[in-house]
């Protein structure tokens, strides 16, 4: 069984993010990045299943610019057998993802497409539900469990109620959640051997596909600093304040 594992190069996670002061993005100039941490998690679970003797190979694909290698090296060295770069320096929306996607899953076959939720970045939550849709298949999104059997998954996903088990034919599409798994570190050994494990790099026209955006960014901007709070000396003055202030009653 093969199985397809999306990963996204974004800011890490323990860096604060800065808007440009024009307000046209996020400024990148400098900042680490790496692996979107969703992704790591989809990445773990795609080797969990290898060494369970379910899967045969595990392909660690990115869509992005040249740097995004590091992040493919990444899966690699965590156990990814090879890794395919869909190489574009221009921003790409979910729905260009999704198509690029598509068409790597025609020409590979996997019968698993095992992806983070969302990235970090732009918080779309999107690109999993898109790729189902354009390849029909069933799909198990925010998945928190992945039994894989008999030639289905069930999937216990993570909903508002609580949880949520749904049992898909393969191949299908599986988005997973925080509580899936913890990922592991690579080890050094390991890193070396990813040096030697091939990745393909190919450009979005390789697969006849549009990535023009469909979107205009009009303003990125920082969140409002939160006000400072205030103590109220007794309940009638806390309702006053909510009342005439907050505005909330």
């Amino acid at each position: 069984m093969k199985i397809l594992v999306p990963v996204k190069r974004v800011v890490d996670y323990n860096v604060k993010v800065r808007v440009k002061p024009d307000q046209t993005g996020v400024d990148l100039a400098n900042v680490k990045m790496s692996m979107n941490p969703f992704c790591e998690i989809a990445v773990e679970e795609a080797i969990r299943l290898k060494e369970k003797g379910v899967v045969t190979e595990i392909i660690a694909v990115s869509v992005g610019p040249t740097q995004a290698q590091e992040t493919i090296r990444t899966a690699l060295a965590m156990g990814a057998d090879r890794g395919i770069l869909v190489q574009t320096d221009d921003m790409v929306e979910p729905l260009a993802v999704a198509k690029l996607l598509k068409a790597i899953v025609d020409a590979e076959s996997p019968e698993l497409v095992m992806m983070g939720k969302q990235a970090i970045d732009d918080d779309s939550n999107q690109t999993g539900q898109m790729l189902a849709a354009l390849l029909d298949w069933p799909q198990g999104t925010f998945a928190s469990e992945v039994v894989i059997a008999d030639g289905k998954a069930a999937v216990t996903r993570e909903i508002d109620g609580g949880l949520q088990t749904i049992s898909i034919q393969l191949p299908a599409v599986v988005t997973t959640d925080l509580r899936l798994n913890e990922p592991r570190y690579a080890s050094l050994p390991n890193i070396m051997k990813a040096k030697r494990k091939p990745i393909d790099v190919k450009a979005p026209g390789d697969y006849g596909v549009d990535i023009a955006p469909r979107l205009d960014v009009l303003k990125v901007a920082e969140p409002a600093k939160r006000e400072a709070g205030i103590i109220v000396e007794t309940v009638a003055e806390l309702v006053d304040k909510l009342k005439t202030e907050a505005g909330v009653l």
